[in-house]
This record gives structure tokens, C-alpha cells and sequence, in this order.
């Protein structure tokens, strides 16, 4: 996921971390859509995994993705 998404935008500095904004996205059964579950807020993809699984954890999902969220586009726009 990293180098190929202009983050820029979505680089936090926190006590002198870069910090990346993830999006997090789950589901408890396969005919289930993806829904939002929240945000976790890591300098790097692995740390944010891990961050994911550690605080969403309260539902039995059986499946959790996490998307940078500068890499979400909108669709439509009003």
C-alpha cells in the first residue's frame, strides 16, 4: 500500500511521529457487506493492523481490512 498513495494530506505529526490516518472496514459473515467500523490513526501498515484488531475486536468478525485513508476517492460529489 505504501509509496504508491500520495498521503500527504492525511500525514499527522504527533509528538514527533508521522502518522497516517486508516480507515477500518469489517464484516461477521461473508453475505454481509463491508461496513465502517472506525479509524486508527499509525505510522505504517503493520502497526495498524495490529492497532485494528486490538480495538475493534469486540465483535466476532470474520473478516477486517484497513484502507489509508488517503487512498479513498469520492464518487459522487454535491
Amino acid at each position: 500500500m505504501t509509496g504508491d498513495v500520495d498521503r500527504r494530506s492525511e500525514l499527522a505529526r504527533t509528538e514527533g511521529r508521522n502518522l497516517f490516518i486508516w480507515e477500518v472496514f469489517a464484516r461477521k459473515a461473508y453475505e454481509e457487506p463491508l461496513h465502517h467500523v472506525g479509524t486508527i490513526t499509525e505510522p505504517d501498515e503493520d502497526l495498524a493492523l495490529v492497532a485494528a484488531r486490538a480495538v475493534y475486536d469486540e465483535q466476532p468478525w470474520i473478516q477486517m481490512i484497513i484502507v489509508p485513508r488517503a487512498a479513498i476517492r469520492e464518487a459522487i460529489s454535491a
